[in-house]
């Protein structure tokens, strides 16, 4: 019997979830939108509307696998707007409509995003200031900064070779999308097979007892601001690229969707356990949603509501004690009746004392 009860621990829906499971269930509920969206909005899984979603997916992709190694450390990273539009302006402003420029132009935006990544860690790691608040104040910054350089508006385009570059296809797909998938599986090999990875996971997991045993914490929670900078900044090169004469504020809708990309993804926002890939099933989860409500004729506004309340659910599902609930039923089920786990004596309900009368049991 005790064999049957660890198996079926082992096969609940709880150690399913720290197996991974919660890892795995965006993609079957992502495969679920895509075999609805024909049902509800014709098209919408047309060529041209697949080739019109994937760009934006991919860069959206990119930005949250930088959300993903933040959240993963403990932190959340508010200064995604600022880092993404940084990127965004210099890559456009420093070549100045002269492709020659565009390595120059790309190796700022790269420093740039590594900079304020950096800060960023340094003000979490040895500062002391709550990752909201020093994230938060870093956006306000890069914002601040952009607004006065360019006056308001930015009056170059990208360049034809940048453009060109971005705008390339592979076999038919985009190559943002492609570029956004190799940057996750590289990631993934990384985290998964160097020490590094393992260091780190093992850091996001439990920061006083990576401490006690010696690790690097502060390091490694400084290299994930690092690469999530690199990350959003190129993410918003990618853009100015792909539109050509982006706004000045465009990383502003990239705040919440990274956040509810890496939710839904299954990393939890307090720390742990993480996957990039993950991440991946949840942007392609919300590109496909975003567009299927503005084929159906949803107003922005209430994309926003629907966004929000998709990471309040899916927190929210997180905190059921779905582990506590089968070890419930496991044993309600297996106890024989009249033991004392299945069948418990009146008197403990009554609150009555027991009486030994001494009698052998037949």
């Amino acid at each position: 019997m005790a064999q049957t009860v660890a198996h079926d621990e082992r096969m609940s829906p709880a150690a399913w979830w720290r197996r991974g499971g919660s890892f795995s269930a965006i993609w079957v509920v992502t495969a679920l939108l895509f075999a609805i969206s024909p049902l509800l909005a014709g098209g919408s899984l047309s060529h041209s509307s697949l080739n019109a979603m994937l760009p934006f997916a991919g860069i959206l992709a990119i930005a949250a696998i930088g959300q993903t190694l933040v959240i993963q450390q403990g932190g959340l990273d508010l200064s995604v707007p600022g880092i993404f539009s940084l990127g965004v302006v210099l890559v456009t402003v420093i070549p100045g409509d002269d492709p020659s420029k565009l390595g120059l132009g790309l190796l700022v935006v790269v420093g740039a995003g590594l900079a304020a990544g950096l800060l960023n860690g340094l003000a979490v790691t040895w500062v002391g200031i709550t990752p909201l608040v020093a994230t938060l104040g870093m956006n306000g910054v890069l914002l601040g900064v952009q607004q006065q350089v360019t006056g308001g508006s930015i009056n170059y385009t990208a360049t034809t070779n940048w453009a060109s570059f971005v705008g390339n296809k592979i076999a038919g797909i985009p190559l943002i999308a492609i570029l956004a998938v190799a940057l996750a599986l590289v990631l993934a090999a990384v985290m998964r097979r160097s020490v590094f990875g393992r260091e780190f996971e093992l850091v996001g997991a439990g920061p006083r007892a990576a401490r006690a045993a010696g690790l690097p914490v502060g390091r490694y929670q400084l290299s994930s601001y690092a690469l999530a900078g690199v990350c959003y900044a190129l993410a918003g090169a990618l853009l100015a690229g792909f539109l050509g004469r982006p706004q000045l504020n465009a990383g502003n809708d990239y705040l919440l969707t990274t956040i509810a990309a890496v939710v839904l993804g299954g990393t939890a926002l307090g720390g742990g356990r993480g996957s990039v890939i993950a991440t991946l099933g949840g942007v392609l989860f919300l590109s496909q949603l975003d567009q299927l409500l503005q084929v159906l004729g949803v107003s922005q506004s209430y994309q926003y509501v629907i966004q929000g309340a998709i990471i309040a659910l899916s927190m929210g599902l997180r905190t059921v004690p779905w582990g506590a609930m089968r070890r419930s039923g496991s044993r309600d089920a297996v106890a024989p009746p009249g033991s004392s786990e299945g069948s418990t004596p009146s008197s403990l309900h009554t609150g009555e004392p027991v009486v030994k009368t001494g009698a052998p049991t037949h």
